[in-house]
């Protein structure tokens, strides 16, 4: 536990934390949970923190329509079927699955799950039997699940019936989710753009959780290019419809399974963006703290504002007769007290919960029992904000250098990573890898004729003259700078006819759309200058 220095009334000086964990665990058990505890937060916004929240793996969320692939892609990260796994044009996944690592393959029915004090999912024995019922851990040894964990999550269907016959409120359930989550991949099919209400309400549910969001066009090999091109610009206009931020959401375009393409149009574009994906997934344990961290705060401000609108209505109730009169007029009035705090406490809009939710929880509540404001407890939540969180940063930066090599590993992360599969292997500047001759070599009569019309001394032209050829690119001057350093292999401020051939294969790289390297690759060093 803490040791704050405080019983003569000095400032509090936080003591410094072990780890990142201890650090969350220890703020919000001393600091933050008193203030949500005194103000019931816990009835309106999200259930209590446990240790477990802290110490879990990063987990990734798959969210998506029926027959969208959300199970075919978690089969293709793992490479590796998993218990409990059905995959079918049907809407064959009616559970939420959490796919974690377990040293013994095997399935955990949702109300043991709930009781393991290890997991994090011990508050969702709040949405009782109907959702427990449907809700299961498979656990596998697998190395992809050594540093992640997946949720997959029933197929999104359309219309009424559906809604009501699954027993539990889906929506609450994938926004306690989201809420805990690193990362939340929406999956789309290229065939069915159409987003239902149940999705369009999904998506509502996952508001100030954008930054965790990713979206996944998957199936787009079954369409040639012009009709991929017309689906991403559909999809786009319909998720600008839903998702109400002024910043676009990255979007990942591919087929995410084992399978041969079915039109091979457009492969390079799926290796790129698969590989982009895979990046971002493979971060996440990297970034884990960094997130729980930002999580912390964000619940922080919510409870801090939340603790004002209570004692607001708190301080408007009468003492005696007509309670339950005011109680209606207040609810009524909740955005007038929501402007008035904002003013009064100089508090951003975008901090408040949602108006018309707030209302109907509000409808529920006994104002009686509410606590008016207590000023030492919104203090010690402002110096955790002030103070404390800047040490942590500190200490989540220490613990990120420690540990650089921290990543997903496995599965079909392996699979493009080294060798001659990898994406851009024997492309750009990494072309001629593996040949026995120097790959400059067969443009280089070309080269030589340009070389020898710059009047080279003692077989070396100077840098005036190479730049005057070099400016024909049309290239900005620092890509030809970086080009120069990289041709000058010798390091004597000329160029002879190998390194001026060398300086052209690089702008023709540039000029193909490729990244130039940082340094010199091995097999671009022309065959004189090798050894030095």
């Amino acid at each position: 536990m803490f040791s704050w220095a405080n019983k003569d009334g000095k400032k509090k000086d936080p003591e410094l934390f072990q780890t990142v964990s201890d650090g969350l665990k220890r703020l919000y058990r001393n600091k933050l949970f008193p203030l949500e505890d005194t103000y019931r937060f816990h009835d309106f916004h999200s259930p209590a923190l446990e240790d477990a929240d802290f110490d879990n793996k990063p987990m990734v969320l798959l969210v998506g329509q029926y027959s969208t692939g959300k199970t075919t892609f978690i089969r293709h990260l793992m490479e590796q079927d998993f218990p409990g796994m059905r995959i079918g044009p049907e809407p064959t996944t009616d559970s939420f699955i959490a796919v974690m690592y377990g040293e013994q393959e095997g399935l955990i029915p949702g109300n043991a799950l709930v009781v393991d004090p290890k997991k994090p999912f011990r508050k969702l024995n709040a949405f009782g039997n109907a959702f427990l019922n449907r809700f299961i851990c498979a656990q596998m040894p697998n190395p992809v699940l050594d540093s992640i964990s997946i949720i997959d999550t029933p197929g999104i269907l359309s219309g009424e019936k559906q809604r009501i016959s699954r027993g539990y409120d889906f929506a609450a359930v994938l926004e306690w989710f989201a809420e805990r989550v690193d990362r939340i991949i929406l999956l789309f099919d290229a065939h069915k753009l159409d987003i239902s209400d149940e999705f369009s309400e999904v998506i509502r549910a996952l508001k100030n959780h954008e930054d965790k969001m990713r979206v996944v066009l998957n199936k787009a090999d079954q369409i040639g290019t012009q009709q991929l091109m017309r689906v991403y610009g559909a999809l786009m206009w319909s998720l600008g419809k839903i998702v109400n931020t002024p910043e676009v959401i990255r979007v990942y375009i591919g087929s995410f399974w084992a399978q041969p393409l079915l039109v091979p149009d457009n492969r390079k574009l799926f290796e790129a963006e698969e590989q982009d994906l895979f990046r971002d997934i493979q971060g996440l344990p990297r970034n884990a703290a960094l997130r729980k961290l930002n999580d912390l705060i964000k619940r922080a401000r919510l409870a801090k504002v939340h603790a004002y609108i209570i004692s607001a209505l708190k301080k408007e109730m009468p003492n005696v007769f007509g309670k339950e009169n005011k109680k209606k007029e207040l609810i009524a009035n909740l955005g007038e007290i929501y402007t008035r705090i904002e003013k009064e406490h100089q508090i951003s809009p975008g901090d408040f919960p949602k108006l018309s939710k707030m209302q109907e929880i509000l409808a529920g509540q006994d104002f009686t029992k509410f606590q008016g404001l207590k000023p030492k407890l919104l203090e010690t939540v402002e110096d955790m904000l002030a103070n404390d969180i800047a040490k942590l940063m500190t200490l989540v930066r220490q613990e990120e250098a420690a540990m650089p090599s921290q990543a997903v590993q496995g599965g079909a992360f392996e699979g493009t990573m080294n060798g001659p599969f990898g994406h851009g292997y024997g492309e750009g500047a990494s072309e001629g890898i593996d040949e026995l001759e120097w790959i400059v070599a067969k443009d280089k009569p070309t080269y030589d004729e340009i070389f020898y019309t710059l009047s080279p001394v003692n077989g070396k032209v100077s840098g005036a003259m190479a730049k005057k050829e070099m400016v024909k690119s049309k290239l900005p001057n620092n890509v030809l700078g970086k080009i120069w350093k990289l041709a000058d292999v010798d390091k004597d401020g000329y160029l002879d006819d190998e390194e001026f051939a060398l300086a052209n294969h690089l702008i023709k790289v540039k000029l193909e759309g490729h990244e130039l390297p940082t340094d010199l690759p091995d097999h671009l060093v022309p065959p004189s200058k090798r050894g030095l």
